[in-house]
């Protein structure tokens, strides 16, 4: 029995009396040193240990000051690893009704992919385990070695019926745009299993950087710079024609901001008009996909100059239905509810942001039925 199965079962689950209840989409749990050694085969326990990982390196996710100082729990295990502190601190303190949590091990980037597999399998095992058994509150993105199309399937299939598992993550620094028809066989497991798709910012697969122009040169860069992936992907995601193939297709971008989405939607539809000959398979303006497939997360959400805008931006998104409140707990640019918006909203547009609107994407039990 580990530490943070013992914390969990000697500590009884409570509610606070917050007044705003959330669905936090982006939570990030942990793993521990040596978390997965007893998720993993003895043949790949020696792998681990004689060989390592294997993997080109992007950006370090998330930097070198990865939490909050306040999140590294009492039990010194490091921060977001500890499940009976995030608890405590994090689902009871701020009133969460459902988490969601991708952990970002890179465990689904090894460039061995039966290795990646195995890894990815131990860290949904674990999950299981050691997380969402413990805690109903909590449920969590599949992890999959993407960049292996077979073995992606493979753990979709094995996982698609578990409760706790409510979308397929990735990676936004990925070996190819993610429309790329070598991930469709992945997306059509997905789709075949009524399972979003959420891409996240950050990972490190072949040594791929976010920007088309090469390598940045300072973390700021990076960091101010992921959006341009997500483009990239929305991009690709569109143009190559897979929602036509896969109607019921959900895509959450996490973390990687959302106010460039309706400009890159003009301008799509746009070169879209002039160049449409090219790809036939695209039936409808580009802007119409994004209406239809996209979901965005709120953290770290844009904060313009003048607050009032942020309106406006909603606005151009054709509603605020599509944005689905996130923290980023527990690292440094974590987003507090009371504090992520500037702008005063309308109590529907807090009600949709920070519950129902994540409530429709993952599907998720209705309030009455979750307290």
């Amino acid at each position: 029995m580990t530490q943070t199965q013992t914390q969990t079962e000697t500590r009884p689950v409570r509610r606070t009396a917050a007044k705003q209840m959330i669905i936090d989409c982006d939570i990030h749990n942990v793993m521990a040193p040596g978390a997965l050694e007893p998720y993993l085969s003895n043949r790949w326990l020696r792998h681990l240990k004689t060989f390592g990982s294997r993997q080109h390196n992007g950006n370090v996710y998330p930097k070198g000051s990865p939490a909050r100082y306040d999140a590294f729990p009492p039990s010194g295990l490091p921060a977001g690893a500890d499940l009976g502190f995030m608890q405590k601190q994090h689902l009871d303190g701020l009133n969460v009704e459902f988490g969601i949590l991708g952990p970002l091990s890179g465990s689904g980037s090894q460039l061995d992919p039966e290795f990646s597999a195995a890894l990815s399998a131990a860290t949904n095992d674990w999950q299981i385990k050691e997380w969402l058994e413990p805690e109903p509150r909590l449920r969590s993105g599949m992890i999959v070695p993407a960049e292996h199309s077979e073995q992606a399937v493979a753990e979709i299939e094995r996982l698609a019926g578990h409760p706790g598992f409510v979308q397929v993550l990735l990676v936004a620094r990925s070996a190819a745009p993610l429309g790329d028809r070598r991930y469709w066989k992945m997306y059509e497991a997905a789709a075949r299993h009524d399972l979003p798709i959420g891409i996240h910012y950050g990972g490190g697969v072949r040594g791929v950087p976010i920007s088309s122009a090469g390598w940045p040169s300072f973390y700021l860069e990076d960091h101010a710079g992921m959006s341009a992936a997500f483009q990239a992907h929305v991009a690709s995601l569109i143009f190559g024609g897979i929602f036509d193939r896969l109607p019921n297709l959900r895509i959450a971008l996490i973390e990687g901001g959302f106010a460039w989405l309706p400009s890159l939607a003009w301008r799509m539809d746009t070169h879209w008009e002039r160049f449409r000959a090219e790809v036939p398979s695209v039936r409808r303006r580009p802007s119409e996909y994004v209406r239809d497939h996209f979901w965005v997360t709120t953290q770290p959400i844009e904060e313009p100059h003048r607050p009032a805008d942020l309106q406006k931006v909603f606005d151009h998104l054709g509603g605020s239905d599509k944005v689905m409140f996130s923290t980023d707990y527990p690292h440094w640019d974590f987003d507090h509810p009371q504090h992520a918006f500037k702008v005063r909203l309308s109590a529907e547009q807090r009600d949709n942001i920070y519950t129902e609107n994540a409530r429709a994407f993952y599907k998720l039990p209705a309030r009455a039925e979750s307290l």
